[in-house]
């Protein structure tokens, strides 16, 4: 009897030496140095910097997080979301990794959950916009994020966070329906993200309203402010303006008499600007130029500059140049010059005056604040809005 009991004591002493021996390797956080010094206030803070955009300041305070309790699976997951909004996605989804095999609670999963969800949508968005593939992203990266999602529902049915997040992922793969209704969802739960989702809802309505018929139009219509490279596109592929421009302008002639010489030679094909060459909107850009839009000229040191943002003035001024070609009637380029200003920041002596009163008498734009009547000509034109104004000219033309 005293044998096996010798034994049974020995194999709990080696127990105890193996437990005590895994507790000593476990790394250790440091000791917190004041009251607020703790995992739980450095995570709430690096949360509250990342809403703010500043990205490494949030990851700074969630590494301070983790120094504390190196097993906090959240503090790892801001980690994660920090890295992945500085472009660094295989350091993001490497971090949501980590905080995955340290979670123990739902609250825990559920955050990680929507985490893989932020993280895919961010990286295919860069993606799409550098147009290459880039890791743990590929063609079933939408697949991905709902498996994602009906797992966070699964823990929380009712979390406005993960229908938000499941938006914006809808949201990037242009799918403005599915989009619509998760932000709806959110409107209808009355919880968190209620500012955020009827901002982004009213924008998918109008993208709705906009009905862009092109992959591109689509695209753009997502865009908060659109470059002349996005007009160029617009006109030409959801407008059709070359087709527009044959079928409405007047043609002309040049019967006059040619010296067969000179006729023979061939002129030189003309000059791209240097800065579109490898543009992807290229052919638009390019169509734009042969067209010959006012706004959207090439520059004369020969450039076109197709990222640089259009103001609400220089689009209403490319409209009102639309209005004229198409309809023939030259006498709207100075039908309002003189004529007072009923925009309190429009004065009528500046040279984009009788555009904007073209357009805004025409009801084809409008004031951007209501409240104010304000034109705000200097302001950003979204892709949304862009798109309705051209839906507008298409009615206006009975296009």
């Amino acid at each position: 009897m005293i044998e096996p009991l010798r034994h049974k004591k020995t194999g709990v002493l080696i127990m105890l030496m193996i437990f005590l021996l895994v507790m000593s390797c476990a790394p250790k956080g440091r000791a917190p140095v004041s009251q607020l010094d703790t995992p739980e206030h450095h995570f709430a803070v690096g949360m509250k910097l990342l809403n703010q955009e500043k990205f490494g300041d949030a990851q700074r305070e969630f590494g301070l997080a983790i120094e504390l309790d190196p097993k906090y699976a959240k503090a790892h997951a801001g980690v994660g979301l920090a890295r992945a909004y500085q472009a660094d996605y295989k350091g993001g989804f490497a971090a949501l990794d980590k905080a995955w095999n340290s979670a123990d609670t739902d609250e825990e999963k559920l955050f990680i959950h929507i985490g893989y969800i932020r993280i895919n949508t961010l990286s295919h968005a860069y993606c799409m916009q550098v147009g290459t593939v880039c890791k743990r992203v590929d063609k079933d990266w939408l697949d991905v994020s709902r498996g994602e999602f009906d797992k966070a529902l699964q823990i929380d049915p009712a979390s406005s966070a993960a229908y938000y997040y499941m938006g914006l992922c809808y949201k990037t793969a242009l799918d403005v329906g599915q989009a619509s209704q998760m932000f709806s969802k959110v409107l209808e739960l009355k919880k968190e993200y209620i500012s955020e989702a009827d901002q982004q809802w009213n924008l998918m309505q109008k993208i709705q309203r906009a009905m862009p018929g092109s992959i591109t139009g689509k695209q753009i219509a997502f865009v908060e402010k659109i470059t002349r490279a996005d007009a160029a596109a617009l006109f030409m592929e959801e407008l059709k303006i070359d087709t527009l421009y044959r079928k409405r302008t007047l043609k002309t002639f040049d019967t006059g008499f040619k010296n067969p010489e000179k006729a023979a030679v061939k002129q030189k094909a003309a000059v791209l600007p240097a800065d579109i060459v490898n543009h992807p909107l290229k052919s638009d850009i390019e169509g734009m130029i042969e067209i010959g839009v006012r706004g959207l000229e090439v520059y004369p040191d020969g450039l076109f500059r197709p990222n640089d943002l259009v103001e609400r003035a220089a689009y209403a001024m490319m409209i009102e140049d639309i209005l004229i070609k198409v309809s023939g009637d030259s006498g709207l380029a100075t039908r309002f010059i003189g004529s007072p200003s009923p925009f309190p920041d429009l004065r009528s002596d500046l040279p984009y005056f009788n555009a904007v009163m073209v357009v805004t008498t025409r009801q084809i734009m409008g004031a951007q604040d209501i409240t104010s009547g304000e034109f705000v000509p200097m302001g950003p034109v979204p892709g949304a809005d862009a798109l309705l104004i051209i839906r507008k000219i298409r009615e206006a033309l009975k296009i």
